[in-house]
């Protein structure tokens, strides 16, 4: 499943080489709560369809009144301008914010680029479906687009003049082990638009692999890890329970910036992971404190399906920069449910 900015930039770049009148919806500011993060985007084509989201759909809504004639029925609606980018305020004032679904004191504002060249849009799309990560500069005064490489990610920025928005490449999962837990959470991870690579070096697990859109390979698992190039974009989680496939791939890992690192097993088993690496492949407690375990937020889980959406929901806490107090909250929901301090037998993930 593609990122939700590559759909909306393919899809207005297709619209575009048709001919056909569009414009592009940036979140440049917000002030308060809001729906949708700095950054995020849309496309509104000329009869109404859209595509993305700057909300929970009642900006879009308005956007449609005001640029297409998809209301047309009722004489509403009016035609998308030409000319220059301009900037658009919704929630300034609380029955706004109200009529806009926005949190009590939301604010957020667009720019919109009237029919972007769909030159540009080409090139970018074919860069980001590439892997490339790319800065693209909007001129305020004109709409004149430009593209480049960029070094890393960056948020948004935007001054009286220029527009900078980054855009991919698409968050990446490397998964070790290609058991049931892994199909589970690669299906959601794919949902959720990171791409996905599942090794395992195990014939017997590989034989009965079913996620469609999931790149599955044979090699080992450290080896896979090196190859794999993990960025600030990528999560990295080993679920095999063998530490001789696991080990040696979270050591590579932690030799990377992967926004995450974290391995299957209970409290007890983690422990023994953390003693063996310090033991025998010369960590310490501070090398290993990027490595999480137990990996998921405790939810009472006991099948495969649910300790993969406790895991998801984890990965995608610490992709938002959500602090996640576990242990007082582990410890907590136990007590709440009757477990002894020391069961680890719940959840092999989380127990």
């Amino acid at each position: 499943m593609d990122n939700l900015d590559l759909v909306v930039l393919r899809t207005l770049r297709d619209w575009r080489h048709k001919g056909r009148r569009a414009l592009l919806a940036t979140v440049v500011r917000t002030w308060g709560s809001s729906p949708r993060p700095i950054g995020s985007i849309m496309a509104l084509c000329e009869d109404g369809t859209v595509v993305g989201s700057v909300s929970g759909g009642c900006i879009e809504d308005d956007l449609i009144y005001r640029f297409t004639h998809a209301y047309s029925g009722k004489g509403e609606g009016g035609d998308i301008p030409q000319g220059a980018p301009q900037l658009l305020k919704y929630g300034i004032r609380a029955d706004e914010a109200h009529r806009f679904g926005l949190p009590c004191g939301g604010t957020l504002e667009l720019l919109l680029e009237f029919d972007p060249e769909p030159q540009p849009l080409s090139e970018l799309v074919a860069q980001l479906e590439n892997g490339k990560l790319m800065q693209r500069e909007v001129r305020l005064a004109d709409g004149h687009v430009s593209l480049r490489m960029a070094e890393q990610p960056s948020d948004l920025s935007i001054s009286d003049t220029v527009l900078l928005n980054n855009f991919g490449p698409e968050y990446r999962m490397l998964l070790i082990g290609a058991g049931q837990l892994t199909e589970y959470l690669a299906t959601m991870a794919l949902f959720n638009g990171f791409t996905v690579t599942v090794c395992d070096p195990r014939e017997e697990y590989r034989g009965n692999w079913s996620v469609a859109g999931a790149e599955l390979t044979a090699e080992m698992p450290d080896d896979v890890v090196r190859e794999f190039r993990a960025d600030r974009r990528s999560a990295i989680i080993a679920l095999t329970h063998d530490p001789k496939l696991d080990d040696l791939a979270l050591l590579e890992a932690l030799e990377t910036e992967a926004f995450y690192i974290g391995a299957i097993g209970s409290r007890s088993n983690n422990n023994l992971r953390r003693e063996r690496l310090i033991e025998y492949f010369d960590q310490t407690e501070e090398s290993l404190a990027r490595l999480r375990g137990p990996i998921g937020i405790f939810i009472g889980s006991k099948t495969p399906s649910e300790i993969a959406v406790s895991i998801m929901a984890e990965v995608l806490a610490v992709k938002n920069g959500v602090t996640l107090p576990r242990d007082m909250d582990v410890a907590a929901a136990k007590n709440s449910m009757g477990v002894p301090p020391n069961d680890t037998d719940l959840v092999c993930s989380i127990g």
